[in-house]
């Protein structure tokens, strides 16, 4: 099992580390890479590291073909080589595989400087999904970005497996974390729960094709279902699923009270590396229903929920798992722990290494 468990990899104080983020993923975008970011960056700095965040929002941008709300920025050439230059970093981690991940990436390369990088999304299949090409095509590009870091971190072995399978082996485990303060089986419920009949069946995340939640809505298995999120699918399927209930962008506490309050909670994807949400749900003590695919397959045990290929099948299993188990094994994930093994996979360097432009 690959979760970050309580075993924290103390990092000192008084020795704190300059390290610099590039990622195309950022506020105000918000999504399981943002979040993971954001929670990883907020722990290295209570850690006394000091962070630098080259993201989107500092640049002119477009919105992304077939994804408008995520947008691309336009970094002037040598800007983000200038950042980096004017922090003098000891490590450089390239967390996504967009334009200003390929800026950085470029920028290490020519010079010779050590980075890291991670693997968030299945973005070859995301690709695939939106543009109708072979996913094959896309891998060629995700081979050749990776190629030169010094270890590209990965969440989880079934992930890690994949990876190894076209060519990246430098890898190394960086798994993710629940804030246990927010995610608690106690969170009240939505006052939208409180008439629905039973089971309420719950997924939240992105409202969007590469997530599968036509499979969820099409399950047969009686209660109700719930969508928490939004996106760019989430106007044609409540035209498609009156009888499905559609509750927007939830946040801290009310998330939580969304997890807490369902009987089971769903999990369509089948391109996620992770599925953050999962663990957020078990913390609330809320078993999972998934596919046998790579992120449920790495988390889910038949004590806190249900793998099949039939998803209806997986959701009534689910229903038996003990509450009081998912709750336990779900605070088992630390973000202490997983900002630990983020750190022990840089790839430090001497700032002075780093060129002008």
């Amino acid at each position: 099992m690959s979760g970050a468990r309580a075993e924290i990899c103390k990092v000192q104080p008084s020795a704190p580390h300059r390290i610099a983020i590039v990622t195309d993923a950022w506020l105000p975008q918000m999504n399981g890479v943002v979040r993971t970011l954001t929670t990883t960056c907020d722990h290295l700095r209570e850690q006394g590291h000091d962070v630098l965040v080259v993201s989107p929002d500092e640049f002119a941008s477009v919105p992304c073909p077939t994804y408008p709300e995520i947008r691309l920025a336009l970094a002037v050439p040598g800007a983000v080589a200038n950042r980096l230059r004017a922090f003098s970093p000891e490590a450089i981690h390239i967390a996504t595989e967009g334009p200003l991940g390929m800026t950085a990436r470029r920028y290490c390369a020519k010079h010779d400087i050590r980075f890291t990088t991670a693997y968030h999304t299945q973005f070859p299949d995301y690709l695939a999904k939106r543009t109708h090409l072979p996913a094959a095509w896309f891998w060629r590009y995700i081979h050749w970005f990776h190629r030169p870091a010094k270890r590209v971190l990965v969440a989880t072995e079934s992930i890690s497996e994949e990876l190894r399978a076209h060519g990246l082996t430098q890898l190394h485990r960086w798994s993710r974390g629940v804030d246990l303060a927010c995610f608690t089986p106690d969170a009240p419920p939505p006052p939208e729960f409180a008439d629905l009949p039973r089971p309420i069946q719950l997924y939240v995340g992105r409202v969007a094709v590469e997530k599968n939640v036509e499979a969820f809505l099409d399950a047969d298995y009686p209660g109700s279902k719930v969508v928490v999120g939004d996106g760019p699918s989430l106007a044609s399927l409540r035209a498609k699923y009156p009888h499905a209930h559609f509750l927007g962008r939830r946040s801290g506490r009310d998330l939580a009270g969304c997890y807490a309050g369902a009987d089971v909670f769903v999990f369509p994807s089948r391109t996620d590396t992770f599925g953050l949400v999962m663990i957020e749900a078990l913390a609330c003590g809320t078993p999972v229903a998934a596919y046998p695919v790579a992120g449920p397959r790495d988390i889910v045990t038949s004590a806190v929920g249900a793998l099949g290929e039939e998803l209806a099948r997986a959701i009534g299993a689910a229903l038996f798992c003990d509450r009081a188990a998912c709750a336990r094994y779900g605070a088992s994930f630390s973000w202490a722990a997983a900002t630990g093994q983020f750190l022990s996979g840089l790839a430090a360097f001497e700032a002075d290494q780093l060129p002008a432009a």
